[in-house]
């Protein structure tokens, strides 16, 4: 009895054992649960949502579309344009849900489970007979092992339409916008890259304001395959980037353009710039670059090509600076046209070395100094006006400080300080060596002699607008400051540089019915390293900068020339330019025309006369070779279509004719179309 006792409470104790084994078994099981549950709920709940949201949901961003870039007539110059990218992913391409004709899934009749199928196949022969191309192109990529892959890119919306009207299940697209660009003044605007971002110009400039904000819709997926707006995510849709309206005139920067390629053709010149402004308001209306870069083919993009040597290059540039020398000559040494001066001949000797002129003159008026680009009486001036009153009168026409025109990488040029000229320093600064300038810094000087005497700040960003038409941020035309007395600057046109193209150096710069002031310079530079790195080698800069009508001052320009062959005069190389460029935007703009024919002597003069020069038309559009003939006096009869360019005249350039005489010309018609850089 005893012993069946002690077996029962063994077994008791035995079973109690195994009861406590399971009941902690059992609570470490639960307590690992929990903790799993604590572990996704709780304390990493962000993965594991984002985890579950990657398996039925997708974001789709909305790119925004980048703001255009207009120009002062409101045409585009630059705009976005949206294209698609379709991308696949395999797994889902390769698993589609079998569907009936209603959009069901197909469930098989024995296991009740949803049937799938390779929809490869399929899939490479829409996009193949959609967007082009061999239909091998596109299974070579769907036949990937996994992931994703980019099965089109920036697919005009015109042959993505099909395919997204299929809605094929595993193939998303995205709405990327795409630049496209007129394809002018492509150093002011600038590029982007592929991320839409500025890379240069305008376009890095205002790359915030440009941009815009992108805009994102969440969409989840059901086990059917079909996807449908997340509840409670709403969309935020994209808002376009401001538009930049810009001073340029694209018509004139097209001229400006031509000509300078045609100069450097011509001169197997390095490089060009030349900027055309509105002396009234300092509104650039032209800023042009030789060599350029295509906007629309990124292969083309260079530094060297995208550089704006309009504001980025400084040079010395010789007697174009004498206009400092005369301008303190008027005011303070009292000096008149008519005063006599004396030219040594030709040769100064000075500290060792020797200042030159390219003719000996000898006692000549100071408006002949001018007028024939003495060097000698320019230093001798200089000298006279002394260092002070010579570097006040740099500094108030602007040189040694950036314009204010707001551009990227403008240089301010160099003027040394009074405390760091040598005794050479004033005498060679007298017809323009020994200190840098811009070219833009150039154009604003003689700007402000052709308006009376007041420097304004040049700008070519007239505003920015939101997508709503709203005007954010909008540049007025700012004096600067007053340089000279109005009564100087006058004179100064009149009396000096406006028979410098008259009578002087600058005869080539004349344009038939305007009158025009300017100054012509031939600068020596050193050579650069590739070239020797010294003057030893001579290296020349031509450059014509001048105005017009000389009555009422309305537009400057500036031509420069680097390192032309075999000529490399100004007057032989940049004058004619700048003849060329004014006589097209005469022609070319009949605003123009009206601003010009109520103040121009000449126009009366070319009128009375009979007999008129035939002016060069190659080149020009139909319209513009008509007008240009007009205000000669002038007429044209044409075969082809007026929109065409002007490829022969029946009366060569240069000949004298009658009066009304009808003008032939032959016009091919070359089709413009806007270019774009979308590639399927």
């Amino acid at each position: 009895m005893h012993k069946k006792h002690n077996i029962e409470n063994q077994n008791d104790h035995e079973f109690g054992m195994r009861l406590g084994i399971v009941v902690v078994v059992f609570a470490l099981f639960i307590a690992a649960i929990i903790v799993t549950l604590l572990n996704i709920q709780v304390v990493n709940v962000t993965k594991y949502k984002k985890k579950a949201a990657r398996q039925y949901e997708r974001v789709i961003t909305e790119k925004a579309l980048r703001g255009t870039i207009l120009d002062r007539h409101a045409r585009i110059l630059a705009e976005s344009i949206e294209s698609i990218t379709f991308s696949a992913d395999l797994k889902s391409i390769k698993n589609t849900p079998l569907l009936n004709g209603k959009g069901n899934p197909v469930l098989d009749k024995v296991t009740r489970k949803q049937k799938f199928f390779d929809n490869t196949e399929a899939v490479a022969a829409v996009f193949a007979r959609s967007i082009g191309g061999k239909k091998e192109f596109y299974l070579n990529k769907l036949r990937r092992s996994k992931g994703q892959v980019v099965l089109g890119q920036k697919i005009p919306v015109a042959k993505a339409l099909p395919i997204i009207q299929e809605k094929i299940f595993g193939v998303s697209f995205e709405k990327v916008p795409q630049r496209s660009y007129l394809n002018v003044a492509s150093q002011v605007i600038g590029s982007t890259d592929s991320k839409n971002n500025g890379i240069c110009g305008i376009e890095r400039q205002l790359n915030k304001e440009l941009k815009g904000s992108d805009g994102m819709i969440t969409f989840q997926q059901s086990s059917d395959g079909k996807r449908y707006p997340a509840p409670d995510a709403p969309p935020q849709q994209s808002i376009k980037g401001y538009s930049v309206e810009l001073t340029i005139d694209a018509d004139i920067q097209s001229i400006v353009e031509d000509e300078l390629a045609k100069a450097v053709d011509k001169f197997h010149a390095d490089a060009a710039v030349s900027i055309v402004m509105d002396v009234r308001t300092g509104e650039i209306i032209a800023m042009a670059n030789n060599p350029t870069f295509d906007l629309n083919k990124g292969a083309t993009w260079t530094y060297d090509r995208s550089r704006n040597r309009a504001v980025t290059d400084s040079y010395e540039p010789g007697s174009t600076f004498k206009l400092v020398m005369a301008s303190a000559a008027t005011e303070v040494l009292k000096r008149k046209a008519e005063d006599r001066v004396n030219g040594m001949n030709g040769l100064m000797p000075l500290y060792n070395l020797v200042i030159r002129d390219h003719e000996p003159y000898g006692d000549i008026s100071f408006r002949e100094a001018i007028m024939h680009s003495s060097n000698v009486v320019a230093a001798r001036t200089a000298m006279e006006v002394g260092s002070e009153k010579f570097y006040d009168y740099t500094v108030k026409y602007g040189f040694g400080s950036k314009t204010g025109i707001g551009l990227l990488d403008e240089s301010p040029g160099r003027v040394r300080s009074l405390k760091r000229w040598d005794r050479t320093t004033l005498p060679w600064m007298g017809f323009g060596y020994q200190v840098m300038t811009t070219p833009l810094q150039i154009l604003q000087a003689y700007a402000t002699i052709a308006n009376d005497g007041e420097l304004m700040r040049p700008f070519i960003i007239k505003r920015l607008v939101n997508a709503e038409g709203k005007i954010v941020w909008e540049c007025a035309p700012k004096i600067v400051r007053r340089v000279v007395l109005a009564p100087t600057a006058r004179y100064l046109g009149k009396e000096y540089f406006q028979a410098v193209v008259d009578s002087g150096t600058a005869k080539n710069a004349a344009v038939p019915g305007v009158t025009v002031a300017g100054k012509t310079g031939t600068a020596r530079r050193a050579a650069s390293r590739s070239e020797g790195g010294s003057y030893a080698k001579v290296v020349y800069v031509s450059s014509f900068v001048g105005y017009f009508p000389v009555e009422a001052p309305r537009y400057a320009i500036i031509v420069i020339v680097e390192n032309p062959k075999p000529a490399y005069y100004a007057a032989t190389v940049a004058a004619p330019v700048f003849s060329s460029i004014s006589a097209r935007m005469i022609a070319c703009s009949e605003d123009i025309q009206k601003k010009l024919s109520f103040c121009s002597a000449e126009k009366v003069a070319l009128d009375s006369v009979s007999t008129v020069v035939v002016p060069e038309l190659t080149g020009l559009q139909g319209h513009d070779a008509q007008r240009l003939l007009k205000w000669h006096n002038l007429a044209m009869e044409c075969s082809g279509d007026m929109d065409g360019s002007v490829t022969r005249q029946s009366i060569a350039p240069g000949q004298k004719v009658q009066k009304n005489q009808i003008i032939k010309v032959t016009l091919v018609s070359t089709t413009m179309n806007k270019a774009s850089s979308w590639q399927p």
